[in-house]
């Protein structure tokens, strides 16, 4: 078994948060994980990305190279279309749809979106609106690690271990609200995938 995994978004996303979840999951399942984090600018708007690369064998580089990548998690459509040339022929992008506009010259939301519908092998969702059904966009991160549950290759019940671990010093209902999104986004990646 083995995932390369790219996670990308803007700051304050929470992307990193998903790095933490499916790394600690990998390593209780009793696989082996290496992660390099990119940031950008040091500050909420500026683009975040991270290599994630989990195995049952050793691994010996913790940056992903071009075209062999298997996921990337993406809370931000263009940052995910940034990433492209390093995804697979079989890979998948799993992305929210809803953009963050932090630059003059972003482009035509229809034009980011054409894009990703080009791609074969895609879950897209607005994770901002789940949460917010759900009771908080702060968890709109979680929804989206739900979405990529079917791709990952770690057990289920590991990746909800680690965020009662993650969140439970933030008490009960902080965990019981990141336990909701993660199954609402693995509900909605299982429903788009049939």
């Amino acid at each position: 078994m083995k995932k390369d995994i790219i996670l990308s978004g803007v700051g304050g996303q929470g992307i990193l948060s998903i790095a933490t979840v499916i790394g600690k999951a990998a390593l209780k399942d009793g696989l082996y994980m290496k992660q390099a984090e990119v940031h950008g600018m040091s500050q909420r708007g500026g683009d975040v990305q991270s290599n994630l690369r989990i195995s049952d064998q050793p691994i010996a580089s913790d940056l992903i190279p071009s075209g062999k990548c298997d996921l990337i998690i993406s809370l931000e459509p263009m940052e995910g279309l940034r990433y492209l040339p390093y995804l697979g022929h079989e890979g998948w992008l799993v992305t929210n749809e809803t953009p963050f506009v932090n630059i003059p010259n972003y482009p035509a939301e229809s034009d980011v979106m054409a894009e990703i519908n080009k791609l074969p092998h895609k879950v897209v969702l607005n994770v901002d609106k789940v949460a917010k059904e759900l009771g908080s966009t702060r968890v709109a991160n979680i929804v989206l690690l739900g979405a990529t549950i079917p791709f990952l290759g770690i057990d289920y019940e590991k990746i909800q271990d680690s965020i009662r671990e993650i969140f439970q010093r933030k008490g009960d209902a902080i965990v019981e609200l990141n336990l909701k999104a993660l199954a609402a986004g693995k509900e909605i990646a299982e429903k788009t995938m049939k």
